[in-house]
């Protein structure tokens, strides 16, 4: 056959507003990729969902002893040390489940991505879906051990998606970032958890901004993270160093590095289903 009766379909290399719609075309295959997440990760396992609630519970039992008790940092104002850290950790885990499954999905999906059209971004905000639905699953969990430890929640509980929804744009854009790089380069897979695992001790999880030391205190406040989860712990315990400097900078940062995932992604993706 003639070369001329070849069609070669690619993306065009820019960035298109109806790029978003097309997306929502492909609604179906998201929420089918996003509950195919959720199964995956649970099969075959003796306790199932049940890690959801599990895993923040343990994990933040060990940080409240190490950083409660041994190293006498965290002191909280209204609220016990473990519902302290839960809280904190609970964001923590959908910040991280989103940016490394994010960076992920594009390798995992190698099969599909080089025999199936659809928006590439599909696959990315699938394992952002299916990672806020452990999360409400773990906040519905913290909100029943709240209320039964006898504390209750004041009006700044509405800001809460407001935090949630930073946080997921923010860990969406370095997974954005993080999946276009590691088609081309495979290194990029294997420093993405090491670099959150960074970012998990420089940011106040289980202790406040306050506990840092003053003349550190303007550097770390340049993690993105550290107003992110100053105002989380705000909304659920009533307690976080919450400024409108710090509120701007967030918002500025989590909208300025899904920008530029949102752009290497979509600059990268004509050359997905060659290089992958």
């Amino acid at each position: 056959m003639p070369d001329s009766c070849h069609l070669r379909i690619r993306p065009s290399a820019g960035f298109e507003w109806y790029y978003f719609a097309e997306c929502w075309k492909f609604r179906g295959l998201l929420a089918a990729l996003a509950i195919r997440d959720i199964k995956l990760r649970y099969r075959q396992t003796a306790l199932g969902a049940a890690w959801v609630i599990f895993q923040p519970l343990l994990a933040s039992g060990v940080l409240a002893f190490v950083f409660g008790t041994i190293a006498g940092v965290t002191r909280p104002e209204r609220s016990s040390v473990f519902i302290f850290v839960l809280g904190s950790f609970i964001g923590w885990t959908l910040f991280s489940s989103t940016c490394t499954r994010a960076s992920q999905s594009l390798l995992q999906h190698s099969m599909l991505i080089s025999k199936v059209f659809f928006p590439r971004l599909v696959l990315p905000i699938s394992s952002a879906i299916s990672g806020l639905l452990d999360a409400l699953v773990g906040l519905s969990f913290f909100v029943f051990l709240k209320l039964l430890s006898g504390s209750s929640f004041g009006l700044d509980i509405v800001a809460l998606p407001i935090w949630l929804g930073l946080l997921l744009i923010f860990a969406l854009g370095l997974g954005l970032i993080s999946a276009a790089l590691s088609v081309r380069f495979r290194d990029v897979q294997y420093i993405t958890p090491v670099f959150v695992q960074i970012l998990f001790y420089g940011s106040p999880i289980a202790y406040r901004t306050a506990a840092v030391p003053e003349q550190w205190r303007g550097f770390f406040s340049l993690n993105p993270l550290t107003p992110l989860f100053e105002g989380l712990r705000w909304s659920l315990l009533g307690e976080g160093d919450v400024s409108l400097p710090g509120v701007v900078y967030l918002l500025f940062a989590s909208l300025l590095v899904l920008g530029l995932g949102l752009f290497f992604f979509r600059r990268a993706e004509r050359e997905f289903a060659d290089v992958i």
